[in-house]
């Protein structure tokens, strides 16, 4: 009798674990329009389409030269400017 009490007392707590984990899940997911909102592209406002585009075009010049260039520039302190050196 002791052990089938003992197997109902660890049933009872691991039921309510899941049970708080899920409706601590629950209440963390966002909401359909939060979803729709984290999904809608950068691009859609201004200022996130222009940084994108300044971010694009810096991209671009480091990698052509690089390509140009013997020098590792992955190991610039400064990235925004030419020439600089290792580390």
């Amino acid at each position: 009798m002791g052990t089938l009490r003992k197997a109902l007392v660890v049933a009872a707590a691991l039921g309510a674990g899941a049970g708080v984990g899920s409706a601590l899940f629950a209440l963390v997911t966002p909401g359909e329009l939060q979803k729709q909102a984290m999904l809608k592209m950068p691009e859609q406002h201004p200022q996130h389409r222009d940084e994108a585009a300044r971010t694009q075009r810096l991209v671009m010049v480091t990698l052509q030269e690089a390509a140009a260039t013997q020098e590792n520039v992955a190991c610039r302190k400064n990235w925004t400017g030419g020439g600089g050196g290792t580390v």
